[in-house]
C-alpha cells in the first residue's frame, strides 16, 4: 500500500509567504514532499496514493498550542468571576485530590478537543503532583500517544507553599530534591530529541509566586545540562508584579533575567503586563511568549502587547491555557481572539488574520524550538497539516484565511500529524470521539467526588 497522500484543489497557505489558490500538497510517509500551485505533479507511488479533495478548503500548517493545563478539563466552570489569584486559591485544594485516572480522562478529552480545532502539536504544563496518586505525568503522555498528537509535556513544580510566603497551600507543593529528581527521571524516561519526535519534555517551575529562587536556578541548570527547554508563567497579572516587586525588588521579567531565565531555549506563558524594557529584553534574548487571549480575558488579567512583541522581533506562539480558565475554547478560535484583542487594544491594523495564523503555527514552532520541523508547509517538513472546510456558510467570505480567523472555527476536512489522519470529516479518527468525550466527563465527576470535602 502506498504511503503517499495527495491534497489537491485547496487554498494552500504555507505561512512562509506563499499562497496557492487551487494548490496541492504531496505527503510521502511523515514528510511533505511537494507544495505548489495547481494539480500535483507526477510523483513516485502516486498510483496507490490516497487522494484528498481540497476543493472549498483552506490548507494550513497544523496549529501549535504553546500553553495548556490538561488536568483542568476536570474542573471547568468553577470560580467563573474570580481574578487569577482568587481562582487559584479556590481550585488548588480540589486539584490536590486528582489522581492518574482523573488526569488520563481529562488529557484524553482536552487533547481530542484541541485536535478537533486544528491542533497537531500541544504542550502541557502540569505542576501539581499529589503523593500516592499514581503516575500523573505518564497518564497524559499515554493519552497523547493514543490520540496521535505531537506532545510537549512540561514537568512543572511548586516548592513555595503558603507557610513560606507563597500562594499555594502546603499540601500541593513538593520539596526541591524530589522535584529535581522526578524532573530528571521524566527526561530520562520520555524525552525524544530526534527529528520528527512525537514527545519532548520541558522543565517548568510554575511561577515566581509559587517556587523558590533555588528551584528556578537549579531547574535552569538541569534543563541546560540535559538540552531541554524551559517554561513558566510570567507577568500574567498586576498582582504578580506587586509580588515580585515586594519580594525581589524587580518586575517579573527583571527577576527572571537576573536568574538566567531568558534565552532562546525559554518560552513564557502570558506576558500580559510588560514594560517597554521587558519587550526589548525578550526580543534581544530570543525568549518566546505563549499568548493566551481567551484565558487572559476570562480571568480579567488584561491584553498582552503581542503586536509590540512581534514588531520587536520576539517569538510569539498561541495558547489555550487551562480548560478551567478558558472553558471549551478551541485553539482555532484563539486565532480570532488574538486578532480581536490586539485591535481592541491598539486599533484595527494592530494584527491581521495572516499574522495571527503565523503566531498559531510557525510562531508556536519557534517557541518550542521546532521551526525546522513543523509550523509551515514546505518540502522536507513534517506533514502536520490542517485542511479546513471553508465552504458552506464560510464561503460568504472570499478570503479563506479571513474565513478561518473571523468567525466560528470551520470544520476540519482532515487533520494530519506526521502524515497520519487524526481527524477526518470533523470527527476524531484515532479514538472514538464519543468515548473521548465520555472520559472527560467521567474525569470531572471523579475529581468532584474526590474533592467534595474541600469544595
Amino acid at each position: 500500500m502506498s504511503d503517499v497522500k495527495i491534497i489537491e484543489g485547496a487554498h494552500v497557505v504555507t505561512v512562509t509567504g506563499a499562497e496557492h489558490p487551487g494548490g496541492h500538497i504531496v505527503v510521502t510517509g511523515d514528510r511533505i514532499t511537494a507544495v505548489g500551485a495547481g494539480p500535483a505533479p507526477a510523483v513516485e507511488g502516486a498510483e496507490g496514493a490516497e487522494r484528498i479533495d481540497g476543493t472549498g478548503c483552506l490548507a494550513t500548517p497544523g496549529l501549535v498550542n504553546t500553553h495548556h493545563h490538561l488536568y483542568q478539563w476536570a474542573s471547568q466552570g468553577y470560580a467563573p468571576d474570580h481574578t487569577l489569584f482568587e481562582w487559584l486559591t479556590t481550585l488548588y485544594r480540589p486539584w490536590a485530590k486528582m489522581d492518574a485516572e482523573v488526569v488520563a480522562g481529562a488529557a484524553s478529552a482536552g487533547l481530542g478537543w484541541l485536535a478537533k480545532s486544528g491542533c497537531t502539536t500541544s504542550t502541557d504544563h502540569h505542576y501539581i503532583f499529589p503523593k500516592g496518586r499514581g503516575d500523573l505525568f505518564a497518564a497524559e503522555i499515554d493519552a497523547a500517544a493514543e490520540l496521535g498528537v505531537r506532545f510537549h509535556p512540561c514537568r512543572g513544580s511548586m516548592d513555595l507553599g503558603r507557610s513560606q510566603g507563597g500562594l499555594p497551600p502546603d499540601e500541593v507543593v513538593e520539596d526541591l530534591d524530589t522535584i529535581l529528581a522526578e524532573t530528571e527521571a521524566a527526561i530520562d524516561r520520555h524525552h525524544d530529541a530526534s527529528f520528527g519526535s512525537m514527545l519532548r519534555i520541558a522543565v517548568a517551575p510554575c511561577s515566581p509566586f509559587s517556587v523558590t529562587k533555588d528551584l528556578l536556578v537549579r531547574s535552569a541548570e538541569l534543563a541546560r545540562a540535559r538540552g531541554v527547554r524551559l517554561h513558566t508563567h510570567l507577568a500574567e497579572t498586576t498582582d504578580e508584579e506587586d509580588y515580585t516587586r515586594e519580594h525581589f525588588g524587580a518586575t517579573p521579567v527583571e527577576y527572571m533575567d537576573s536568574l538566567g531565565w531568558l534565552g532562546p531555549d525559554v518560552w513564557l506563558a502570558h506576558c500580559v503586563h510588560l514594560h517597554d524594557s521587558d519587550i526589548a529584553r525578550l526580543a534581544a534574548t530570543g525568549t518566546g511568549t505563549a499568548h493566551c487571549p481567551s484565558s487572559n480575558a476570562r480571568l480579567g488579567s488584561g491584553i498582552a502587547r503581542v503586536a509590540e512583541l512581534l514588531a520587536a522581533g520576539a517569538p510569539v506562539g498561541l495558547g489555550v491555557d487551562g480548560a478551567a480558565s478558558a472553558e471549551l475554547v478551541p485553539l482555532g478560535g484563539e486565532i480570532k481572539q488574538a486578532v480581536y484583542m490586539q485591535r481592541a487594544r491598539s486599533g484595527p491594523r494592530a494584527l491581521t488574520a495572516r499574522q495571527a495564523l503565523e503566531i498559531a503555527t510557525i510562531g508556536g514552532a519557534r517557541c518550542l524550538g521546532r521551526e525546522a520541523e513543523i509550523g509551515s508547509l514546505e518540502p522536507g517538513k513534517l506533514a502536520d497539516i490542517a485542511l479546513w472546510d471553508v465552504g458552506g456558510f464560510h464561503a460568504a467570505i472570499d478570503d479563506p484565511v479571513l474565513a478561518l480567523a473571523a468567525g466560528g472555527t470551520p470544520p476540519l476536512r482532515r487533520l494530519l500529524v506526521g502524515g497520519r489522519t487524526v481527524v477526518a470529516d470533523d470527527a476524531l479518527a484515532t479514538v472514538a470521539q464519543d468515548e473521548v468525550a465520555r472520559r472527560g466527563a467521567a474525569a470531572h465527576r471523579r475529581l468532584m467526588t474526590l474533592a467534595e470535602e474541600v469544595l
